[in-house]
């Protein structure tokens, strides 16, 4: 399963340390999701990153950001829903309902379903799948490689998400928590986060 993890909105001092770890300790790649930011304070963080680390971003805004700066992809959602013009790279996007999944997931290299629990970071964000619907979506196929889950996931939750068939989780709140904790102690819970996606 990929571990896909997805920056805090907002920047914070040794952003840049905290998404080296990150990719040290396993995560396949890094969403650079920034809504309120502008596009020189991407292009900060972005310079601080190693062309290495660069290499596993995935951007949610600036999509001309992505070739100037060797970014592994651009990720479509409602603000952003067209691919540039000319863009050849890595396609991924958030999907709400399984219909979407359906629409899609063919054109992208993979898509986030969201949310499937109850929000870690934001207050009142809640599920919005039942596990009977997820099991009927499994079933159908509809949930599969290319499909992410989004939303409330933590360590514990992995096994469920494999044996539903999919592809990779992503997390926000539940890495972004680590970032206030002192290095080692990021890297050790991270460390364990890996372990869950590769038991």
């Amino acid at each position: 399963m990929k571990w896909i993890a997805i920056t805090s909105p907002s920047f914070f001092d040794g952003e840049d340390a905290f998404i080296g770890r990150l990719l040290d300790c396993g995560a396949d790649a890094v969403h650079l999701r920034k809504p309120g930011a502008a596009t020189e304070e991407c292009a900060r963080l972005l310079d601080s990153l190693s062309a290495a680390e660069r290499s596993r971003i995935v951007i949610h805004d600036f999509f001309e950001l992505a070739d100037r700066y060797g970014l592994h992809g651009i990720h479509l959602n409602a603000r952003h829903n067209e691919v540039p013009e000319g863009y050849k790279g890595h396609i991924s996007r958030s999907c709400h309902s399984l219909d979407e999944v359906r629409r899609y997931s063919p054109e992208c290299s993979y898509v986030f379903l969201s949310p499937i629990f109850d929000s870690v970071s934001k207050q009142g964000y809640r599920s919005a799948f039942t596990e009977e619907t997820l099991a009927r979506a499994a079933g159908e196929g509809i949930i599969n490689s290319k499909v992410i889950a989004l939303g409330g996931i933590t360590p514990s939750r992995i096994p469920y998400l494999r044996s539903l068939g999919f592809g990779g989780a992503a997390m926000l709140g539940c890495v972004n928590n680590l970032a206030s904790l002192p290095a080692a102690d990021q890297i050790s819970a991270l460390k364990r986060i890996r372990d869950a996606f590769n038991e």
